[in-house]
């Protein structure tokens, strides 16, 4: 039996066909975003602006399954109609604008033009008034509303947007029936729902990102809404009720998709996760142990039993029941610019795609603190823990002297020490992590970057056995929805696995990084206004201090 899952990820989407009793993986198709600069709809006279074209979900969707499965087919054995069920995970929170129908404005030619009408992406930041507004109202009066995501709702999260698009695109507000998140719609597509209103809404997004619980009676109510804008009160009616974590069923394919993609009618869809949580599923996530999935951002996921109590924890993206594994708290931070910052350091100010392997190479010959370089991974803002996308990036101690592959190192070091920063707020509010596990492209193609994270962190850096941790965690999840494992820790154990390499912290090298995570938390908590009058003025001494005592 075989399970397809489909990871809807920044630029591209991918779909993966695994066998269900061992986690083999058979097919992989992929697919770019056509739309836009590498599938990403920008406005240069805004660049807190990023939209997506739903027309390139679709179409996404029909050609990486048929790729993998084609490539599947080439494994004697397989037969598509041993295809027992589909999963997926999207970005978020990406909210979509639908008509009555479920179709998103953008597909009506009418809209197609209107970049309010697209996805509203996760990475896009224009609603940082609103997001602030929210914050201060429900500290005022519902305090226990943002309790659970940090004490500060984010300019990424469905709220915050939906309000801007009210505020500043009023016509796609009004043609608007309902929103939609990217990670419910693909299911209700390929379940063939034509309501919005039936569309089975995941816990992962709606408690992480719609400030939804099941304690308060589900999304915030209608009161707090209509002092945000009566708008949004009314809006309330048309958008659910109830949100589910994993053990329910989105639905099952309709005979359209099922045809169209050469699969069995009435097959379960599982529930819509957010990639990286199903990710964390797929590397095996467990109590003490913290996922990070690196990408263009990174998100850091872990688990704690729901028989426990947890804090809340200041400036964490939330704790949400279910949001990850049944029967757990899921909990989420992360950074807002990993991989995007390498990439526009690289290809955006060097302009050479080739360097990042050049620039890798020679920035492992230095040693840790030998540029006397220190750098702030606030590029695209700050997620966790200061949660501020009005934050940028900053690089400290450049002379006339300074090289491309310092630089380089440099940026790796910060995307770490923002990593450390993370841990360390979990830590200080008692969630064990005893072990990290490490997915996506950069934790497999870059062994310098992974080596800096434990050196910088202190933690033994692991390594997920996927390559697609994301598409494997919905794909097992739909192995347990089918019926092929009977619950999520057993089909963990049989389908994920990890690399066959641990990266250990290097005592010589963890001691310089010490030294350099006390100045980086300098400069963190000083421009991030944690600290209101801060002294930076041993900065850049302590770091020639640091430069001479490794060149020698």
């Amino acid at each position: 039996m075989f399970t397809l899952g489909i990871d809807y990820g920044t630029n591209s989407v991918r779909a993966l066909v695994v066998r269900t009793k061992d986690g083999s993986e058979l097919g992989t198709g992929i697919v770019n975003y056509p739309s836009g600069t590498q599938g990403v709809l920008l406005d240069p006279k805004d660049h807190h602006l990023a939209r997506q074209n739903p027309a390139d979900y679709l179409l996404g969707l029909e050609k990486s399954i048929k790729l993998a499965l084609a490539q599947a087919k080439k494994t004697k054995g397989f037969d598509a109609r041993q295809v027992i069920g589909l999963g997926v995970d999207t970005t978020g929170s990406s909210p979509i604008p639908v008509d009555a129908t479920n179709t998103p404005l953008a597909l009506h030619k009418k809209w197609a033009a209107n970049l309010a009408a697209h996805c509203w992406l996760w990475k896009d930041h224009t609603s940082v008034t609103e997001a602030a507004e929210i914050t201060a109202l429900a500290a005022k009066i519902r305090p226990h509303y943002i309790a659970k995501c940090g004490n500060t709702y984010s300019s990424e999260w469905f709220w915050s947007k939906i309000l801007h698009c009210r505020r500043t695109a009023p016509a796609v507000f009004k043609a608007a029936y309902s929103w939609v998140e990217l990670a419910d719609w693909i299911p209700s597509v390929l379940a063939g729902i034509k309501d919005p209103r039936t569309v089975k809404r995941g816990v992962c997004c709606a408690g992480h990102k719609a400030l939804y619980a099941a304690d308060w009676g589900g999304l915030p109510d209608k009161e707090f809404l209509a002092q945000l804008d009566t708008a949004l009160a009314d809006l309330r009616d048309r958008l659910y009720s109830e949100a589910h974590d994993a053990t329910v069923a989105a639905g099952t394919l309709c005979a359209e998709w099922a045809k169209k993609l050469g699969l069995p009618a009435g097959i379960p869809i599982a529930i819509g996760e957010m990639d990286v949580h199903y990710g964390a599923i797929g590397s095996g996530v467990t109590e003490g142990t913290l996922v990070k999935v690196i990408g263009t951002s990174t998100c850091d996921c872990g688990v704690v039993s729901a028989d426990k109590t947890v804090a809340d924890i200041p400036g964490i993206c939330g704790i949400v029941k279910g949001a990850i594994l049944p029967g757990y708290y899921g909990l989420e931070a992360g950074q807002s610019a990993v991989g995007d910052i390498f990439k526009w350091f690289v290809e955006g100010v060097l302009g050479d795609a080739k360097l990042h392997a050049i620039l890798t190479a020679e920035a492992a010959k230095l040693k840790p603190g030998q540029s006397g370089l220190l750098s702030l991974d606030w590029n695209n803002g700050n997620r966790t823990v200061l949660v501020d996308p009005l934050l940028t990036g900053l690089t400290l101690g450049t002379t006339l002297y300074t090289t491309k592959a310092e630089l380089y190192r440099a940026l790796i070091e910060a995307t770490a020490f923002g990593a450390r920063a993370i841990i360390e707020r979990f830590r200080d509010y008692g969630v064990p992590i005893d072990r990290v596990v490490c997915a996506g492209g950069i934790a497999e193609k870059n062994p310098l970057l992974i080596q800096i994270y434990a050196d910088v962190t202190g933690c033994t850096m692991l390594v997920a056995g996927s390559s697609q941790a994301c598409a494997l965690g919905s794909a097992l999840s739909a192995a347990v929805l089918a019926g092929a494992h009977p619950d999520f820790a057993t089909a963990q154990r049989k389908m994920t696995r990890l690399k066959k390499v641990a990266y250990k912290p290097k005592t010589a090298n963890a001691r310089i990084y010490n030294q350099l995570y006390a100045l980086y938390r300098q400069l963190h908590d000083s421009f991030g206004g944690v600290t209101k009058s801060a002294d930076l003025s041993n900065v850049m001494k302590d770091l020639l201090a640091i430069k001479s005592s490794q060149s020698k």
